[in-house]
């Protein structure tokens, strides 16, 4: 069972004011109404809108963009930068990172200063990190980093400092992240920056947990929860006791988790009501507190609660966090069901996320690709543009030559077009194959990975723990239902032991990895047969001695486990048939059912995993695959490959 760590970090730190009195509002609406249009009236909406800022988003926007306008119309550059770096704090308040880094982009632009334009590196680098977009992110870390340390801006250092350590522990780099985390420390307290040095704390506490280090993680974010309460930062104050809640979990100490637990409900009424995720997290807390008083029932309540939280805002991290919380709860109230349905939840969302990565990723790429090609094919057409000028010139005195150059010059100009054209295809198709290959391999390393750890970790440990418990047993005298009691324990273990057994085979089967192909699927095949949920016949022609490349075996095994898993679960299928045969360099896979069938017109608009698995790995393959298919008379796929 995975540990739990609830990574609740600080990044993007826009200086935001606070509300002004309403009798200063006021008057400034006041002002508002009988001023002139001139720079003066400018600077009277930038104060209405940062009035606004934290009590109404939409009405800081809205003043914002009155003064966005009139700077267009007076042409006062150098009122820009406070403009646009304003949408950045508002937009980044709606939680709109695309429109704040597009406002940040422009900010830098605008910079009439070094401090203005290390304030926007400060932001675009935070935000390019929220959307996921590690590369820039790094790079504009680097921007900001220099300029800050350069002129000496000792009121963001600290701040600076900390969300580096942020990103690099993100990155698994975690002897820089706990350096930088120190350092953010450090100067925070040598400028009585406080904000940066709450960052700072919130940050290294969490490179510590991310290293195992439970005990100093604690002593930081203890150093967190007072500094934050001395002056008033309210977000750190839970950001550090959620932390804390988590990590004496983590640890089974009971007595400062119900400390925590306490401190957070008395401190509900000051946190912000819009801080959706801490709130998801708050509850989760209360969940383990409950679990460790083994009140499973009100556990699952409060942690459903904080489910429901973060679902509604689609806040990915706390519903991964819940979702395996819950998943740990129904394996202590023995509802095996329960905590499968939410490992399964917690699974698909980490698989949508590392696709979202990928997406991404391939976007960056296929964006940088575009902005080349434009560059180029400006650069080409302005030669010929040139080049056409001295033809001109040179043969202004014959038609007759000019009429002949000129057909030539349109002959190689649709041929270097033709050629400029299938150049972009076949990097297009070379990109996206990479780019599958780089997700396959991925998931199978990862599966290997898990597969290790599970059978040579988790399986040494759970045998131990029999072997331990089996020890025991001889030694102690007990009572006829606590006899019954360990027995039906001892039971349990050895269902979790074939379990994880059964899992880590799933995810990388020895007969693949040691005997190839062949045997392996016909392991897989008798395996189904034997649980009694399917019975599955295997067939193979002309692959017993077959050398087949090693990813190309373990696509083939993924693409017949997906489908028989589809049969199982969708066809009601009684039999099932798995053919792999080899004729020279070419192989075929067929599987067959007797199911109820399907109407193959709906596999266009399939969005499910598994079919989309099945899809990437055979064209990753560059094979061929047909579905035959009709309600009531079962489904046959074959996949067509070269080898």
């Amino acid at each position: 069972m995975r540990r739990f760590a609830v990574l609740i970090f600080t990044l993007l730190s826009l200086t935001f004011q606070g509300i002004a009195q309403d009798d200063e509002l006021n008057t400034l609406l006041r002002e508002l109404k009988v001023s002139k249009e001139d720079t003066s009236r400018i600077n009277i909406l930038h104060q209405i809108q940062d009035s606004y800022l934290d009590a109404d988003n939409d009405s800081a926007l809205y003043f914002n963009k009155m003064a966005e306008g009139l700077i267009d119309k007076l042409k006062a550059a150098s009122m820009r930068h406070r403009c646009y770096h304003a949408f950045v704090k508002i937009y980044h308040a709606k939680f709109n990172n695309e429109m704040a880094l597009d406002y940040c982009l422009k900010a830098i632009a605008a910079a009439n200063d070094s401090f203005q334009k290390a304030t926007s590196y400060r932001a675009v680098f935070s935000l390019y990190f929220n959307v996921r977009k590690k590369d820039s992110a790094l790079k504009y870390a680097a921007y900001a980093v220099d300029l800050t340390e350069r002129i000496k801006d000792s009121n963001n250092i600290a701040t600076m400092y900390g969300n580096l350590c942020r990103i690099y522990n993100e990155m698994e780099l975690y002897e820089k992240a706990e350096a930088f985390g120190k350092k953010g420390i450090a100067a925070g307290n040598r400028y009585k920056d406080y904000k940066g040095l709450l960052i700072s704390m919130n940050n290294l506490g969490n490179c510590y947990l991310s290293l195992g280090k439970n005990k100093e993680a604690i002593s930081i974010f203890e150093q967190q929860l007072i500094a934050g309460q001395k002056y008033k930062r309210i977000r750190s104050v839970s950001n550090a006791l959620t932390n804390l809640g988590v990590t004496y979990y983590n640890v089974l100490d009971k007595t400062n988790l119900e400390r925590i637990t306490a401190r957070i409900k008395e401190m509900a009424p000051a946190f912000d009501p819009a801080d959706k995720m801490g709130q998801s997290y708050h509850q989760l807390i209360f969940g383990y507190n409950f679990i460790l008083n083994k009140q499973y029932a009100a556990a699952e309540k409060e942690m459903l609660k904080g489910l429901e939280i973060a679902e509604k805002d689609s806040i990915t991290a706390a519903m991964e966090t819940i979702y395996q919380g819950l998943s740990s709860l129904k394996y202590l109230m023995q509802d095996l069901a329960g905590a499968s349905f939410y490992e399964d939840k917690w699974l698909v969302l980490n698989d949508t996320l590392q696709k979202q990565d990928l997406r991404e990723y391939s976007m960056d790429l296929e964006t940088k690709y575009e902005t080349e090609s434009k560059i180029a094919r400006i650069k080409l057409q302005a030669s010929q543009l040139k080049e056409k000028s001295i033809i001109n010139y040179i043969l202004i005195g014959s038609a007759a030559a000019l009429f002949i150059i000129s057909v030539l010059l349109f002959i190689n100009y649709r041929h270097k077009q033709r050629l400029q054209l299938q150049r972009i295809h076949d990097l297009e198709t070379r990109q996206l194959l990479t780019a599958t290959e780089a997700v396959l391999k991925g998931e199978e390393q990862e599966r290997s990975r898990l597969a290790k750890d599970l059978h040579d970790g988790l399986g040494g440990m759970l045998s131990g723990i029999k072997y331990s418990f089996n020890t025991m047993k001889g030694n102690l005298i007990l009572t006829p239902e606590n006899a019954k009691a360990f027995e039906r324990s001892m039971d349990m273990l050895d269902s979790s032991i074939k379990e994880m057994r059964r899992v880590a085979h799933n995810m990388m089967p020895e007969a693949l990895v040691k005997f190839g192909l062949d045997t392996a699927l016909k392991d897989f095949c008798n395996d189904i047969s034997n649980s009694g949920a399917l019975q599955v016949s295997y067939q193979s022609i002309g692959v017993e001695n077959a050398k087949i490349d090693q990813t190309t075996a373990i696509t083939i095994y993924r693409i017949v486990q997906e489908l028989i898993n589809n049969t199982m679960k969708h066809a009601v299928a009684q039999t099932a048939l798995v053919q792999l045969s080899k004729a020279e360099n070419q192989m075929s896979v067929t599987v067959e059912d007797d199911g109820k069938g399907f109407d193959t017109a709906m596999l266009s608009g399939s969005r499910g995993i598994g079919w989309s698995s099945i899809q990437n790995r055979v064209e990753f393959l560059k094979g061929k695959l047909d579905v035959h298919s009709q309600p009531g008379k079962g489904t046959s796929v074959l996949i067509e490959l070269t080898v």
